[in-house]
């Protein structure tokens, strides 16, 4: 080779290796070296085999190496048809030998032959003179004639390749047959390059079909002839994966490496298909439910590790919604792709299977399926059931098989919580009660099973079901005849799970001329209005139906205390949806409390506590809940009182005397008791100090039971005549009376608890109370506080430090973070109406207009600044350590409402800092919560490790360093590090914070890694892609 074609090579070399301006190199190099001369045209050759070997080296980078292929590719048309030969020849000879390293200069190959085919020369061939053509053929029957594996191999790539680069020239069904032909075609190689170009392709259609959906204008192709072309390819893949089970394997390893990087590319609707389509193919269904689950849990996880960090959000790579994803793998399968809805029908299962809630071991079943779904254990189940749902409206002929299935883990699984599957079935009636009404017959089945199943899930399957009440006669009659058999069950569980159900009849079977209560349950009123619109049975044909129910509720009032609890608590309830039951309700608790009520007015105590318990052998029981007898009767009388009798005074003045009556005769008993058990001493119940409590005797047990009956008697009492006396002052000191009672019954028993029983023999019963009671007294108590704190404070200052215990404020405090969680956790939706309700200035403001919730959490909030300063400003004597550590608490469980990008949410992290800098605050408990304020907040804005450096340089200066001779110059950060909270307080904060961020460090960089990696792989079909 002369001397300057080998100094031009090593030119090449360094700015390629250097990875300088390459392109222009070679641009400059060829326009210099013209074909129509013989010196162009070797310097050309020249460049073009020292490139080839350059780029088989390997020692290039992917970006320098993709330059000099596409720069040769499109400079191989301008060559002469003798020096395309060459070139050709070069590459034969390459392949024979197998000194192609990595195969990459193969891209030049087909644009070889290509310009070669074109070519108008006339090529000397041997002895003969061929065209450009007819000479293309000939080398590639050369080519083909080698014996060499490397040489198949390559070939076989190449074609494959070339076939991929043509799927987006050719028309739509024109694509099936060719993908046929290269799955055949996989099975002397190339598995991987054909599963992932194919599956590359069809990601890209349907990604650019969304886009054109959005503009009718430039739609190019019609939506249901991509999704009949791409259900036709998938049985083509699956089928081919059924002949050829390496091919599987292949896909499934592929698909799992490209999730690591880009879990759009892997997971895919196209490909997803394929995996559920995979799933009739007995080998292959284990393997791609797990894969497909780990796939589902890795994403929730993901998502939620990166809701936590802004500065994840803003590095992550990631924006994918793998929920979204699967329920339009729903969506398409409308298209006729049947083989695909049995794999999402089981996947829908295995994952509200897997991922429902769970009984702890040895425990008690919990259900946690209140508020948001929030872990990424409830989402995944939240997506199994709207995969099922959703399947479910569009499929018919699988509603069957998926409502047979949800019952029968209703049924089956009722040892473990399965709200989850309640919730579900109670969806898909809603959807298609009318299909459920024809398949009543799998309902009925499931009520045969009640006697065995635990009460709560009785309750919520009959809750599930009740809209088919109102449409199915038949449905109805089979239910009413279990329950009257459950009703003389031998088992507790079934006569209770009797009572639910026909106090549920009871309340959707509404009687002609029923009012309608705003206060009844949001979930059942809107089944209800769904309900009605189908068909509507004639209101005054419930009458007698709703009376005969009563009569064999009746009979509950003779049987164990649970059973008549239940019917209590449900009495009430049934009264507000029916109110045209009052009458015969009123009448049958009066009938009942009449047994325990003594008549004579001046006999003490006013109540027969002896009646109300039963003993058997040795054992003392509980026979009759009094209190809770007592409270039904509270609350039925208030609401008539409140609402039915207003309705009926001004559509009717005619109320039979006998009805009015009974009622007055009510609420004079009520009156009578109140009196009596005020005048009433602990004596006359026999329950004074003296009197034994031990749980080890029968009186001690009958004690106990009376106690509690009494102080149950007392809160209800407490808030009738609360509620019934309009601020009176008799009233109020009737409650002070009754309350008198209560504390002294509760004083006793728990200075009678031994200290060696068990916990649970010292609870506390549940407070009846209700809570609209509750939230009325303490705004009452609230105002006159609120009142004597700003009309007479050197008095309240004064009584403040003579209290005893905890003060009103520190009360006041607790109850306010008690209410902010509540909500929080309970009630996410109603949170806006939360906040609208805490200011004063807004009560007349329009229901329903919009709240903005960070602006109103953000005028809460200050509310809470100015307190906490308060109290930090006070002197060391007088700073309230409980009440400061309140207020942070509250302030850190408002911020959660406060949007991450608002100004308000800044301004309580710039003012969360100043605080945390300039207060040199020793209290090592609030010093905790103020830093962990400030860790969570700055956490949502960007990376807090500027933050963490100036905390640990503040540490390093108050305990000096590990070299004693070293002298410490530091100006102070955060004057809240001191020498009582440096160590162990803000130490641990601080290392904790770093484990955190180093954790998301990690997490990002192997993301990124696997990403790249990806990429880097794939990044062949992205020239070609549509």
């Amino acid at each position: 080779m002369p001397f300057f074609l080998l100094q031009l090579n090593d030119l090449v070399t360094k700015h390629a290796l250097r990875g300088k301006e390459i392109g222009a190199l070679l641009s400059g190099i060829l326009k210099g070296s013209p074909c129509s001369q013989e010196n162009g045209i070797v310097r050309r050759l020249s460049v073009y085999h020292h490139c080839i070997q350059l780029v088989e080296s390997g020692d290039l980078h992917v970006e320098i190496t993709s330059e000099i292929i596409r720069l040769l590719m499109l400079e191989a048309h301008e060559l002469p048809g003798p020096a395309l030969v060459d070139l050709a020849t070069f590459f034969i000879e390459a392949i024979k030998r197998d000194s192609l390293l990595s195969g990459k200069s193969l891209e030049i190959f087909p644009t070889v032959l290509t310009a070669l085919a074109t070519s108008e020369e006339t090529l000397v061939y041997g002895t003969s003179e061929l065209s450009g053509e007819e000479f293309k053929k000939q080398l590639i029957n050369r080519l083909c004639s080698s014996s060499s594996v490397l040489c198949l191999r390559l070939v076989h790539s190449f074609v494959v390749e070339k076939v991929l680069r043509m799927f987006p020239k050719l028309d739509l069904q024109e694509i099936p047959p060719l993908i046929y032909q290269l799955l055949l075609l996989s099975s002397k190689g190339s598995k991987k390059n054909i599963l992932e170009g194919i599956i590359s392709f069809f990601n890209q259609m349907d990604k650019k079909q969304k886009e054109e959906s959005m503009d009718l204008e430039e739609a190019t192709m019609p939506l249901d002839q991509l999704r009949h072309v791409e259900g036709t390819i998938i049985l083509h893949i699956v089928l081919g994966i059924n002949l050829d089970q390496d091919l599987g394997k292949e896909l499934i390893k592929y698909l799992k490496i490209e999730q690591q990087g880009d879990p759009s590319q892997a997971l895919c609707p196209f490909s997803v298909t394929i995996l559920l389509s995979m799933t009739r193919i007995h080998r292959f269904r284990e393997q791609v439910f797990d894969f497909l689950k780990s796939s589902i849990m890795r994403s929730f996880k993901d998502k939620q590790f990166i809701q936590g960090s802004k500065f994840l959000q803003d590095m992550s790579p990631l924006q994918y919604d793998i929920g979204a994803m699967f329920l339009e793998v729903v969506a398409n399968s409308v298209y006729g792709w049947d083989h695909v809805i049995q794999g999402l029908v089981e996947l829908g299962f295995i994952l509200m299977d897997s991922y429902g809630s769970k009984r702890p071991f040895g425990g008690k079943a919990t259900e946690t399926n209140h508020g948001l779904s929030k872990t990424p254990a409830q989402q995944a189940c939240k997506l199994g059931a709207d995969i099922l749902l959703e399947i479910f409206k569009v499929h018919e002929r699988i509603r069957s098989e998926i409502l047979e299935q949800v019952l029968n883990r209703v049924i089956t699984n009722a040892g473990s919580p399965i709200s989850n599957f309640l919730d579900l079935l109670s969806s898909i009636i809603i959807s298609a009660p009318l299909f459920l009404q024809n398949s009543s017959s799998k309902i009925t089945e499931a009520f045969d099973h009640f006697s065995f199943l635990p009460l709560d899930t009785v309750q919520g399957l009959l809750k599930a079901v009740q809209p088919l009440l109102k449409i199915s006669m038949s449905m109805r009659d089979s239910l009413i005849l279990v329950l009257r058999k459950s009703m003389f069950s031998g088992q507790l569980d079934a006569r209770k799970a009797a009572v639910a159900g026909f106090l549920l009849l009871l309340k959707n079977f509404k009687v002609l001329g029923s009012l309608s209560s705003s206060q009844c349950s949001q979930a059942i009123g809107a089944v209800q209005v769904q309900v009605d619109v189908h068909t509507r049975y004639n209101e005054a044909a419930n009458e007698a139906f709703c009376l005969e129910i009563l009569g064999s509720l009746r009979r509950c009032l003779s049987q164990q205390v649970d059973v008549r609890l239940m019917l209590y608590e449900g009495l009430y309830d049934v009264l507000r949806r029916n109110s045209q039951l009052s009458n015969s309700i009123l009448k049958t608790l009066l009938s009942q409390m009449k047994y325990y009520y003594e008549t004579e007015p001046d006999l003490l105590p006013p109540i027969k506590l002896q009646r109300c318990i039963l003993a058997q052998r040795d054992q003392i029981c509980l026979q009759e809940p009094l209190a809770h007898l007592l409270c039904c009767i509270h609350h039925c009388l208030a609401w008539y009182k409140s609402t039915l009798a207003l309705h009926q005074q001004a559509e009717d003045d005619d109320e039979e005397e006998e009805d009015k009556g009974f009622k007055q005769e009510l609420d004079e008993m009520l009156q009578s008791i109140t009196q009596r058990m005020i005048k009433s001493e602990l004596e006359d119940f026999e329950l004074d100090k003296s009197a034994d409590f031990s749980q080890s005797t029968g009186v001690g047990l009958t004690n106990t039971i009376f106690a509690i009956l009494v102080m149950g008697v007392c809160e209800v009492l407490m808030e009738y005549n609360f509620i019934t006396g309009n601020f009176s002052k008799s009233k109020f000191e009737n409650v002070l009376g009754l309350f008198k009672c209560y504390t002294k019954l509760c004083e006793i028993l728990k200075e009678k608890a031994g200290k060696n029983k068990p916990p649970s023999a010292n609870k506390v019963a549940r407070s009846l109370l209700s809570m609209g009671f509750v939230c009325t007294l303490l705004t009452s108590l609230f105002r006159v506080l609120l009142w004597r704190y700003t009309s007479i404070p050197p008095a309240a200052e004064e009584l403040a430090k003579k209290e005893k215990g905890k003060s009103i404020s520190l009360l006041c405090l607790e109850a306010l973070l008690r209410i902010f969680n509540t909500v929080q956790q309970l009630y996410p939706a109603k949170i806006p109406q939360f906040l609208q309700g805490l200011e004063i200035t807004n009560e007349d403001a329009e229901e329903g207009m919009d709240v903005n919730v960070t602006e109103r959490t953000a005028f809460q909030i200050r509310q809470f600044q100015r307190s906490l300063l308060n109290l930090l400003n006070n002197a060391e004597d007088d700073f309230n350590s409980k009440e400061a550590l309140l207020l942070i608490n509250i302030l850190t469980t408002l911020s959660k409402l406060l949007e991450p990008s608002s100004p308000q949410f800044v301004q309580l992290l710039s003012w969360t800092v100043k605080i945390c800098k300039e207060t040199s605050l020793e209290d090592a408990p609030c010093c905790k919560g103020l830093l962990a304020l400030l860790f969570s907040l700055h956490t949502l804005i960007k990376s807090p490790v500027s933050v963490l450096r100036e905390l640990a340089q503040d540490i390093h200066a108050r305990f000096g360093d590990i070299d004693q001779d070293l002298e410490m110059e530091h100006q102070s950060h955060f004057a809240i590090v001191n020498l009582k909270t440096a160590a162990p307080t803000v130490c641990l904060l601080v290392l904790g914070q770093a484990e955190k961020v180093l954790e998301e460090v990690d997490w990002l960089v192997n993301k990124m890694k696997s990403k790249l990696c990806s990429e880097a792989a794939g990044k062949k079909f992205k020239d070609w892609l549509p």
